[in-house]
């Protein structure tokens, strides 16, 4: 295991961060906007979002680069920028965490669906490549790889990341099947564990999709069938539309209350995803 796990897991368990989209809307991004690109329009926004959750005890904090891939950037008309985007995501949340702790930049899928040949692996690896050496070279600690579906784009992502040398966490959503305990592509957790682990993962879990109580179960599973950290960032219970707005049934309260089971499950990280906010982690904090 790299030495960062090993100095962050002496004191298990890590404490991540929250949803970051929800945080930046409530700063001023508006529907259809390019949230990466606000690295670049509104840094001083980003690093609000960023120190918020240094501030309520995050020891782990992720960058605004889920979507700064070229692919998706490209539906922005951004794809030249990617790499000065996730530099400077990268510069942002350093700025925030400066002594208090670690930055692991966010990547997250490509928006293409591979199977369907929508976009070729290749193209999809170099995307990632490029966007992993961005993240590197601005200073990451590490890599997450988040809210993956298809075991073969997560594989592409985690091979990109771990050839720059830094430490990669790996993570898979487990929302579909009778049980939601399936990627969309069908993908189970102890076969995400398999493919995250042989791609290269030194850490692997699970985020969005469902919440705390429901990543339980998924949690137990991963645990049986490796010895890795586990990393889980559940939402903040099952959304609901209302007045036209995503809402989420957990409170920071009841959020936290899982927190226990989830550590006792094997979670060696904890944070949360959709719907949770700086005040969810300052209640995992006063939980863990």
């Amino acid at each position: 295991m790299k030495r960062l796990f090993e100095e962050l897991l002496a004191a298990a368990p890590v404490l991540t961060d929250g949803a970051w989209g929800t945080e930046m809307q409530a700063r001023g991004l508006q529907a259809g906007d390019c949230p990466d690109e606000w690295n670049l329009s509104h840094p001083e926004r980003v690093e609000q979002v960023a120190r918020a959750y240094v501030e309520a005890g995050s020891r782990i904090i992720l960058t605004n680069t889920f979507g700064a891939n070229r692919i998706m950037l490209a539906r922005h008309n951004l794809a030249g920028k990617a790499q000065g985007i996730n530099r400077a995501g990268v510069e942002i949340s350093r700025r925030a965490a400066v002594g208090c702790a670690r930055v692991f930049a966010s990547m997250g899928p490509c928006g293409k669906l591979l199977f369907a040949e929508e976009v070729s692996a290749e193209e999809v690896s170099q995307a990632f490549e490029e966007q992993a050496r961005a993240l590197a070279d601005a200073g990451a600690d590490a890599i997450v790889i988040e809210t993956m579906s298809d075991p073969a784009e997560a594989k592409l992502a985690v091979a990109a990341a771990a050839a720059t040398g830094l430490p990669v966490v790996a993570c898979m959503t487990f929302d579909s099947g009778r049980e939601h305990d399936r990627t969309m592509m069908g993908t189970t957790p102890e076969e995400a564990a398999g493919v995250l682990t042989a791609a290269g993962a030194d850490v692997v879990g699970a985020n969005c999709g469902q919440g705390a109580e429901g990543y339980i179960a998924i949690c137990k599973r991963l645990r049986a069938v490796t010895d890795l950290p586990l990393w889980m960032k559940p939402n903040a219970g099952l959304p609901e539309l209302l007045d036209g707005r995503l809402h989420y049934s957990e409170t920071p309260q009841s959020f936290a209350s899982q927190a226990k089971a989830l550590v006792a499950a094997g979670a060696s990280f904890i944070g949360g995803c959709c719907g949770t906010s700086p005040e969810f982690i300052r209640e995992l904090a006063a939980c863990l």
